[in-house]
């Protein structure tokens, strides 16, 4: 086929898929006019020259990228710019490879009877003075209403806490400065409070709320009661504001009802005057919660409300973002509409305390920026970068530029646009969550790939892109398939992170473990030991590559049987696994680690255990036999 019949082939696609998507959602009055500030046409993506982006075999990328492995319930790691996978962190689903959901230590994370599957979304890094700190990583679980954080020098889970009252935790956040001590879930479906059964037929009372959480301890410090259903969220840059979007403003059961308000709401919260109600014990407390409850809704206060502000914002409004590096904006895009809402931070806290009456005099500007816009992201140089489901393209425009245009200059505020493959949901350049924003890369995520890569049968892979966003014109440097569903990404610097090589022999991550060991008199790091305990049998050994520390143990036919496995391995990558064959069993043991698995031995007879980690040359050798008498 020709180079033009390619085009032709191509540009049609893009039609259909762009009035395909507006016809779905015309009945909702989708607004079609645009401003002098959008009339810049589409193009083609322009690729860039690969050499100065390439990372060449034994180079180091630039950057850490933590995607969210969506339905996968795990956390992805990616080398930036070579979008090399590095790592899969498993945190709400089970992996055979590391034995995450089979392991105790796991387990213990985890929680008893935790639903094995997840749903990750907006995973966010710990800042302090709003610069990535690379202590955490935090991760929402959509499907099972829980958030988990994950340390960053193991790329372990640590703790996983279920969010009560509330159901479908989407949006998450973090505070910048001084440090990350709150972590805001907002949860989206509104339900009845308390959902114990009752009200189930009357929607005028369900409701949702915005839950904070101690970054440290991992404990619920108190939730505020909204209207409406809360979606996407931020702070600001003083620690003393947080935004959520919110549709539904009407509390609708069905999609018309939900799609009905020209707008919706960006709900801010006073975080200081919701933590010193609760001091105060002012506050509630709902079913069998003892979290206390503030109660924000819009309704339930006559006049100003103390604790958030409802800003009028067109309509479905979605993602909601900050401009770094000083934080003086916040970008709220209308998922419904074709424009984003600029709104002030300073003006905020204007209205808080009581210098502004109308809430929409926080807004600064609401540019006309293309159809679906969902989530922006930010460059250096004053440029904020949208994504538009619809369109399937990033627009680049100008913060101050579209100021000017509200305040009714002639300005053109649109600086360029990218077509993208296809139907971008998230997308985030590097650092720019952070004061340290440089403006080099942004990550696009597609949610639909259609003919980009080879098909695998009905379901399809989505696109992950990078974009070199350096110059004035925005270049495609990559296209990657990538497993359903990453929701969300962010890039920070290498040195930003400092992860272990091998495990501390006294990391908390196996402190009940080893604790274990030390009640039944075991030194771990020199001994090879059966413990029998009635019929609960504890095996402990070693392993040095090649070898484990024991090769046969006995135990009799229904024994609950813990095995524990200390690698006394000190080099890095020197990794082991442990495998029982037939029982359910496998788990990682890197250097200097101790993992343990707990499984009932119900068959009698010879069964091999082996390492299941290559580590060395005579690595199929190393293994042994657990003989079960009958």
């Amino acid at each position: 086929m020709s180079d033009k019949n390619e085009n032709i082939k191509d540009l049609s696609r893009r039609h259909f898929l762009r009035n395909s998507a507006v016809t779905g959602v015309a009945g909702a009055g989708l607004a079609g006019g645009f401003g002098a500030g959008t009339l810049m046409g589409s193009r083609p993506a322009e690729a860039a020259a690969g050499s100065e982006h390439d990372v060449a075999p034994g180079e180091l990328d630039e950057y850490y990228g933590f995607w969210s492995g969506g339905h996968s319930g795990e956390v992805r790691i990616l080398g930036i710019p070579s979008m090399r996978e590095l790592l899969r962190i498993p945190v709400f689903n089970v992996d055979s490879a590391t034995g995450w959901g089979i392991t105790n230590e796991s387990k213990r994370v985890l929680g008893p009877n935790a639903p094995l599957n997840g749903d990750t979304h907006h995973p966010k890094v710990s800042y302090t003075d709003a610069r990535y700190d690379g202590r955490y990583c935090f991760i929402n679980d959509k499907a099972n209403t829980r958030v988990a954080r994950i340390r960053l020098d193991i790329m372990r889970a640590d703790k996983i806490i279920d969010i009560p009252n509330v159901q479908a935790i989407h949006g998450l956040t973090l505070q910048r400065v001084p440090k990350t001590e709150d972590v805001f879930a907002v949860g989206e479906m509104i339900i009845p409070q308390p959902n114990n059964g009752q009200n189930m037929d009357n929607p005028s009372e369900y409701w949702t709320m915005m839950t904070c959480i101690d970054a440290d301890t991992m404990e619920i410090k108190w939730q505020a009661l909204v209207d409406g259903n809360l979606d996407n969220c931020d702070t600001d840059y003083t620690g003393r504001f947080v935004a959520a979007s919110c549709y539904n403003s009407a509390r609708g059961m069905t999609l018309p009802e939900m799609m009905g308000p020209e707008r919706d709401w960006t709900v801010i919260f006073d975080v200081p005057a919701i933590d010193q109600a609760v001091a105060n014990g002012d506050y509630t407390t709902i079913g069998d919660s003892n979290v206390p409850v503030v109660d924000a809704r819009e309704q339930a206060h006559q006049g100003r409300n103390p604790y958030a502000l409802y800003v009028p914002t067109p309509r479905s409004p979605h993602g909601v973002n900050t401009m770094p590096p000083e934080g003086k904006y916040c970008v709220v895009s209308g998922k419904l509409s074709p424009t984003c809402t600029v709104i002030e931070w300073s003006r905020v806290g204007e209205w808080f305390d009581g210098g502004l009456d109308d809430p929409r005099d926080t807004v600064v500007a609401e540019p006309e920026v293309g159809l679906g816009p969902l989530h922006t992201t930010f460059d250096n140089r004053g440029n904020a970068y949208t994504s538009l489901f619809l369109d399937s393209q990033v627009v680049k425009w100008n913060v101050e530029d579209a100021i000017r245009a509200y305040d009714g200059e002639e300005v053109n505020y649109i600086r360029d646009r990218i077509d993208v493959h296809y139907n971008i949901g998230h997308l985030k350049a590097t650092l720019a969550c952070s004061r340290d924003v440089d403006g080099k890369y942004l990550t696009a995520l597609s949610k639909f790939s259609k003919d980009r890569f080879l098909p695998v049968g009905p379901m399809h892979a989505e696109n992950d892109q990078l974009i070199d966003i350096s110059g004035e014109r925005m270049q495609l440097i990559h296209d990657g398939p990538t497993y359903a569903e990453p929701h969300d990404a962010l890039m920070i610097r290498a040195d930003q992170l400092n992860p272990a090589r091998i495990y501390s022999r006294d990391d908390p991550y196996f402190a009940e473990t080893v604790a274990m060991a030390q009640a039944d008199g075991v030194n771990l790091e020199t001994e090879n030991k059966v413990i029998r305990d009635g019929n609960k049998v504890r095996v402990y050994m070693t392993s040095v590559a090649p070898n484990f520390g024991m090769t046969e143990f006995r135990v009799k036919q229904g024994d609950e049987v813990t095995v524990v496995v200390t690698n006394l391995d000190n080099i890095e990558d020197v990794s082991h696994g442990f495998a029982m064959v037939n029982h359910g069993v496998n788990f990682e043991v890197h250097p200097q680690q101790t993992s343990s698995a707990t499984f009932i031995a119900d068959k009698p007879g010879v069964h091999w255990y082996y390492c299941s980690w290559f580590c060395h040359a005579l690595h199929m050798e190393m293994s042994g036999r657990m003989l079960v008498e009958a």
